[in-house]
């Protein structure tokens, strides 16, 4: 089977980690069905345990590699990353205020981006779909970038990345599917509801490959694109989202708990 995946094109082995990142957060969405009892405990840890994941990431398996191709190639280190953790930061901000959604544990009336009139259930799965935009974009730029041969990349990193965004993905799913079924979905449905809002992951992923290796001298910024927009979630949504109820200490302790998982991938793997 690894030798089977090593040997496939980039754009497809950033495909089939995106598939993989997808079917974690269905399997989180299956909570629905009753296989796993969930609390608002558990659900602020594993939010918090996401974010540690995701900045964890956006470092050692994003800006790291970043600054060091940059560096090689006679670009400043630190201008690649400047630019591209902001241009990542910004057009998460950007789709922030254009689409609706809803933040969880909130009520209606709280819910961002334009007004419209789509229901609270749809308003939950735009949230959480607008975490895993710049989580597939990261997973498509990190094979992309082992496909340019540039020094600084590598394919365990990339699999590293994958295998820690396919970690937090989930509770995403549990974090969304829950509250669907709350709502008074059916549990069929909660669960589609709940896997769908991480199907933007695949394209994503393939957009991201194909972006640097076409365009390979992109690739620190994209790298730091993707940062960006992770940092951007987790500073606006996971974190408060972690600390709204009564566990605070917990939902800390977790997010530790999530950076230390990724970096020691990164590492272990990369």
């Amino acid at each position: 089977m690894k030798e089977w995946f090593i040997a496939q094109d980039p754009v497809f082995q950033a495909f089939l980690a995106g598939v993989f990142t997808w079917s974690i957060t269905a399997v989180g969405s299956l909570v629905v069905f009753g296989l796993l009892k969930v609390n608002r405990l558990f659900l602020d840890a594993m939010l918090g345990f996401s974010g540690g994941v995701m900045l964890a990431a956006s470092y050692w398996s994003l800006l790291a590699p970043a600054i060091e191709i940059a560096e090689r190639s006679g670009t400043p280190g630190w201008l690649p990353p400047l630019v591209g953790f902001l241009a990542g930061g910004a057009a998460l901000w950007v789709l922030d205020k254009s689409l609706p959604h809803l933040h969880l544990f909130l009520p209606i009336s709280q819910a961002e981006g334009p007004r419209t009139s789509w229901e609270r259930s749809i308003l939950l799965v735009t949230a959480i779909t607008l975490h895993n935009i710049p989580e597939g974009l990261a997973i498509g730029v990190a094979f992309g970038g082992v496909a340019t041969g540039m020094e600084g990349t590598s394919l365990g990193a990339a699999l590293a990345l994958a295998i820690g965004i396919g970690i937090q993905n989930f509770p995403e799913g549990v974090a969304v599917a829950l509250p669907l079924r709350a709502e008074g979905l059916s549990r069929m449905r909660s669960f589609w509801l709940g896997h769908l809002s991480a199907a933007v992951e695949p394209p994503a992923a393939v957009l991201g490959a194909v972006a640097v290796m076409y365009a390979a001298p992109l690739l620190p910024y994209a790298l730091s694109f993707a940062a960006g927009a992770m940092v951007y979630v987790v500073v606006e949504e996971l974190i408060p989202e972690s600390q709204q109820g009564r566990h605070t200490d917990v939902a800390t302790i977790s997010l530790m708990l999530g950076f230390v998982v990724m970096m020691t991938l990164d590492v272990a793997l990369g």
